[in-house]
C-alpha cells in the first residue's frame, strides 16, 4: 500500500484491543497482532514527530480523569479548536448528546455493547463461509447498527444540534465521531454556516477523515483495491511492544 500524502487523519471507533467494543471490554487476555501494529505505527509516527491528539469517548471514558495530558508530541484531550487553514476547527467525540456514559443509559448502553460484540462475531463467520462459497461479504452489524442508531441515537437530530452549537461558536468545522456514520456536508442556518464532518468508525465502514489540499476527505478502505500486509505473529517483537504500550499506559497514571 503507498502512504498518501495528507496534512491530517482523523480515525475513530478503532475498538482496538478488543472483540468489537473499546475499554468497556478490554481483555489483557485478546489483544491481536493487527490491533498491536496498529499501536506500533502510532508509536513510530510520535517518535518521528507527528503530532497524535487522542481525544476520549464514551468507550475509554475512564480516560477522562487524565484529561489535557501532554507527552511529547502526544496530547489526551476532550475535546480541541485548533485554526487550519486560518478556519476554526472543532473535535470533540460526541457521546456528550445522548448521555450514553450518565446514570441508568450507561448500563443499558454496556449491555447493548455487549450485544453488538457478540454480532460482530457472528457477522465474521458468516462472511468467512460466504467467502469460501465466493461470495461478496455482507454486514449484518452495521445494518443493525444504522437502524439502532436511528431509533436511539437519532443521526439527523445529532448532525443538527451539533451544527447549531458549533455555528453559535463562530467555528468552521465540527469534527466528531460516536455514531459510525460517516458524513461531510453543509448545514446552514439563519445564524450562520458550518461544514458538519463524521470520521465514523473502523469496524464496520472502515473510514476516516482526511485533511489535504485545503479541503477534508472522506476515506473509505476498500479490500477489493488495497490488501494490507500480512502482519506475522512473531513473539519477541510482540513482547518488545507490549513494554512499549505498558510504559506509555504507566505514564498515563501517573
Amino acid at each position: 500500500m503507498e502512504r498518501r500524502n495528507i496534512d491530517a487523519a482523523v480515525i475513530s471507533d478503532t475498538h482496538l484491543g478488543t472483540y468489537g467494543i473499546d475499554i468497556w471490554q478490554f481483555s489483557k487476555h485478546y489483544f491481536p497482532p493487527a490491533h498491536l501494529a496498529v499501536i506500533k505505527e502510532i508509536l513510530n509516527l510520535l517518535t518521528n514527530g507527528t503530532r497524535v491528539i487522542y481525544i476520549t469517548g464514551n468507550h475509554d471514558e475512564i480516560l477522562r480523569r487524565y484529561s489535557d495530558l501532554q507527552i511529547g508530541n502526544f496530547q489526551l484531550k476532550d475535546k480541541l479548536v485548533i485554526e487550519i487553514d486560518n478556519k476554526m476547527t472543532w473535535f470533540f467525540h460526541g457521546d456528550v448528546f445522548d448521555n450514553a456514559t450518565h446514570g441508568a443509559a450507561k448500563l443499558w448502553t454496556r449491555l447493548g455493547s455487549n450485544g453488538y460484540a457478540v454480532l460482530l462475531g457472528t457477522n465474521r463467520l458468516i462472511n468467512r463461509l460466504m467467502k469460501m462459497m465466493g461470495r461478496e461479504r455482507v454486514s449484518l452489524s452495521k445494518k443493525i447498527m444504522t437502524q439502532v442508531n436511528k431509533s436511539v441515537i437519532k443521526i439527523n437530530e445529532f448532525e443538527t444540534l451539533v451544527s447549531e452549537l458549533a455555528i453559535e461558536k463562530k467555528y468552521d468545522y465540527v469534527v466528531c465521531g460516536h455514531i459510525h456514520q460517516p458524513q461531510k456536508r453543509i448545514v446552514q442556518t439563519e445564524k450562520g454556516t458550518v461544514q458538519y464532518l463524521n470520521s465514523g468508525d473502523w469496524v464496520e465502514h472502515l473510514t476516516s477523515l482526511e485533511y489535504y489540499n485545503n479541503d477534508w476527505h472522506i476515506y473509505e478502505y476498500d479490500e477489493k483495491i488495497m490488501k494490507a500486509p500480512e502482519v506475522k505473529q512473531v513473539k519477541p517483537e510482540t513482547e518488545v511492544l507490549s513494554n512499549e504500550i505498558n510504559l506509555f499506559i504507566h505514564s498515563l497514571r501517573v
